[in-house]
């Protein structure tokens, strides 16, 4: 079952009670986002080796692992995971976070790792959407629906979430299994993006002119494209979006960015997916 949220303030207490005595928490950066996280004075909390190598202070790291799954690490040893199907790279530990969304199969698992202790769903239940604001510190996770197609003609309410990760004083997007553009309401939930998750496969979730709009309108300083099963999609949204976007094509999996490191242009930065590499 999923760990709702809101039930966050009973997380610190719980880790104080496991914890006690162990290294300062890490303190999230004020971030230029919409939503802000009241902390918790005196937490402190341990966290368990990062997911690769020790990620430096005020920055994060992000590692695009396969279709829209991309874990991103911070300086406390946080490992959170994107669209999450179960599928992570050999050797990995359970991330401490994963979001997920039931559009496909390949963007969420109904059988996720026990020891995962943050379990996200992006679709609601019993009516009700989604509603995500989890704090964990250096850390803060929250989330904004959008609708998805259901069939051909049905249209089913808030089965999806962008989910905003507020870090090292970035604000980072992952825009889930996006059927249409945001309206001005949702758009102002988002709040500035520094680096977005795109997917740009041109069809399964949106043609490559709707999502132009999209990414043209948040105007993020890094655009990540995921979702693209074929070199050929990749190239028509470069294509579409060379005029507007730098272009840095990397033979990495992984970024590692902070606040000062922000690329002077908006760039869209191709990462190669990197469970099987």
């Amino acid at each position: 079952m999923a760990r709702r949220s809101r039930a966050c303030s009973l997380l610190f207490p719980l880790l104080f009670a496991c914890y006690a005595g162990s290294a300062a928490a890490q303190d999230r950066i004020p971030s230029h986002c919409v939503a802000l996280a009241q902390g918790v004075p005196g937490a402190q909390v341990m966290h368990k080796a990062a997911f690769g190598q020790p990620v430096a202070r005020d920055t994060v790291r992000i590692s695009f692992v396969t279709h829209a799954t991309f874990t991103l690490e911070t300086p406390g040893g946080l490992t959170l995971a994107t669209d999450y199907t179960g599928a992570m790279p050999r050797g990995a530990p359970p991330p401490d976070v994963v979001t997920m969304n039931n559009a496909h199969s390949s963007h969420w698992t109904a059988l996720p790792d026990p020891q995962i202790p943050h379990v996200l769903h992006g679709w609601g239940l019993n009516g009700r959407p989604a509603e995500h604001h989890l704090d964990l510190g250096e850390v803060l996770v929250r989330n904004v629906t959008t609708d998805v197609r259901d069939g051909y003609t049905g249209v089913r309410k808030d089965g999806n979430s962008i989910f905003i990760f507020e870090v090292a004083g970035l604000c980072i997007g992952h825009l889930g299994h996006l059927h249409h553009e945001p309206d001005a309401l949702q758009y102002g939930l988002i709040g500035r993006l520094d680096v977005v998750m795109v997917p740009v496969d041109g069809g399964y979730t949106m043609d490559l002119a709707s999502m132009r709009r999209v990414v043209a309108r948040l105007r993020s300083s890094v655009v990540l494209p995921m979702h693209w099963f074929s070199g050929a999609s990749l190239t028509r949204f470069l294509d579409e979006m060379g005029g507007e976007f730098a272009i840095d094509q990397r033979a990495e999996s992984d970024i590692t960015l902070s606040l000062h490191t922000l690329p002077p242009r908006p760039t869209i930065i191709v990462l190669q997916p990197g469970l099987y590499r």
